[in-house]
């Protein structure tokens, strides 16, 4: 019979047995090792073979090599605690793409490094002064390729994108947006089927059912743009 060890941590213990509860495990056995820190009101956990698994609650906050995240809450599990999960309130920095964000919930993959993000996303690329509001994204980190849904929102220098489904390619600063799609750039708006942001460039492309009103500041005069 498998033997299931069950933890059950208060804040009143101390930290420092805690994290090499944490160091022990992520470290011991895992081909990704690196140490992990946290604090909390409580904490519960089991461990076993198959079913290892430790939850963090009230204020809960957790540091990796490369992501930190506050929360309500904050479960670790899977082979090696590969798999963060949080709900509430998240706010988090990640410092390997130095990208800060925040939602209602999330779920990360310390060994694919993907993160998921659902329920009032907000996004900002830090680097490239990019932010994007949505109710779904989805961010690979090895790719540095984000995946956004839903009440899209981003907005670049004096640019604002709206849409129902983007891709965000952040190495290349290139944006594909679909689904109601509209880019407005100062006074100018352009609408499409399918538009293509060349956030760097500041050049757009729009291909199906195209529209758009550009205004001549100079003379206070504007034009609308229509195509098929």
């Amino acid at each position: 019979m498998r033997m299931l060890k069950k933890l059950k941590v208060s804040k009143n213990l101390s930290f420092f047995l805690v994290a090499f509860f944490f160091y022990f495990a992520t470290s011991s056995f895992s081909a990704y090792s690196e140490t992990i820190s946290f604090y909390a009101s409580s904490m519960t956990g089991k461990a076993g073979s198959n079913n290892t698994a430790t939850v963090l609650s009230g204020n809960a906050y957790i540091k990796t090599s490369s992501i930190e995240i506050y929360a309500d809450k904050i479960e670790l599990f899977g082979d090696d605690y590969k798999n963060i999960r949080a709900e509430g309130n998240i706010k988090g920095k990640n410092y390997e793409t130095n990208m800060e964000f925040s939602s209602e919930k999330m779920e990360y993959n310390r060994e694919t490094k993907v993160v998921s993000l659902s329920g009032n996303v907000s996004l900002t690329d830090v680097d490239n002064d990019v932010k994007v509001k949505s109710q779904l994204l989805n961010y690979n980190q090895q790719t540095d390729i984000a995946i956004i849904q839903m009440q899209i929102t981003l907005t670049q220098k004096e640019n604002t994108c709206t849409g129902s489904y983007a891709i965000y390619y952040k190495n290349e600063q290139i944006l594909e947006l679909s689904g109601n799609a509209q880019v407005m750039q100062k006074e100018d708006t352009f609408r499409a089927q399918h538009i293509t942001f060349n956030m760097e460039t500041q050049e757009i492309t729009l291909d199906g059912n195209v529209q758009g009103k550009v205004v001549d500041s100079k003379e206070s005069d504007s034009s609308e743009v229509k195509g098929d």
